[in-house]
């Protein structure tokens, strides 16, 4: 590897605010925030929106659907048309 043109990696602690969790990893990212970790050392902290601690992907939540406003949207634009190529 060539010295002096990769990014310097660093523990990082990424925090989920809409599942109240935080995590410790590696990345290249900086913060001016700083936060003390379990270990008693501080590291940069970054705020961050959805992680798989909140992302509906990972924890198996469903999102419920308005199938039934899908349905009527559909017939109000299109009932009642013949389909195309018949």
């Amino acid at each position: 590897m060539k010295s002096r043109i990769h990014p310097v990696s660093r523990p990082v602690v990424f925090r989920d605010r809409a599942a109240g969790v935080a995590f410790l990893t590696r990345s290249t990212a900086d913060a001016d925030e700083r936060v003390t970790w379990e270990d008693g050392r501080s590291y940069p902290v970054i705020d961050v929106e959805t992680s798989s601690a909140s992302h509906p992907f990972y924890t198996g939540a469903k999102q419920v659907l308005d199938t039934a406003g899908r349905i009527e949207q559909f017939d109000r634009r299109y009932g009642g048309q013949a389909p195309a190529g018949s």
